[in-house]
């Protein structure tokens, strides 16, 4: 019994690290310089789902301070080197979890010529709503209007997370996705 309480231990903290993991995917033109790149506009993509004020502008917070890293800086002109929009999606899944124990002095399948005895089993199962969010941010030359870099990030997250969590998350997936950035550069 000991040993069936370990392994159901381990096997949920391998479902819940999973569903915490953070899916990170970048793609950029690999015939860009972009060392040139030293200043940044935001520009909203047209047709794409953006969220409420509140989290679009935490998601410019947290973005416009990893860009600052970079040495990336702000401006509201035109004539920024880049062109930088976001878009996101967020849906929801139903999870199921189940596990069964079989246990008791039963030796066999039930009644008739399988055996005999009767053995006790239970199984348990709960329901949850899981929220699956995408962040997908893109990087325009400003000169010819040309995607040069796309980041995608993907995370399990609550909507109805507290306010201090979800700046967490949020500074931890625009830290993974512009780790990146800029691309390195291959001789």
């Amino acid at each position: 019994m000991k040993k069936f309480s370990y392994i159901l231990i381990a096997l949920s903290l391998m479902i819940a690290s999973s569903a915490l993991c953070q899916d990170v995917r970048y793609n950029f033109d690999k015939a860009s310089d972009f060392s040139k790149f030293k200043t940044y506009k935001w520009v909203t993509i047209k047709g794409a789902q953006q969220p409420d004020e509140l989290t679009d502008k935490q998601l410019k917070d947290t973005i416009d301070a990893e860009l600052a890293k970079k040495g990336l800086t702000k401006v509201d002109s035109d004539t920024a080197d880049l062109f930088i929009g976001y878009q996101t999606a967020i849906g929801s899944e139903k999870q199921v979890t189940s596990f069964s124990t079989d246990m008791g002095p039963g030796w066999g399948y039930g009644r008739g010529w399988y055996g005999g005895g009767m053995g006790m089993g239970t199984t348990n199962s709960t329901t949850s709503t899981i929220y699956t969010g995408q962040l997908v941010l893109d990087m325009y030359n400003s000169a010819d209007k040309d995607l040069v870099w796309r980041g995608t990030v993907s995370k399990t997250l609550d909507p109805k997370a507290k306010p201090d969590k979800r700046q967490k998350n949020m500074n931890k997936a625009m830290a993974k996705l512009l780790k990146n950035y800029p691309p390195p550069v291959k001789s």
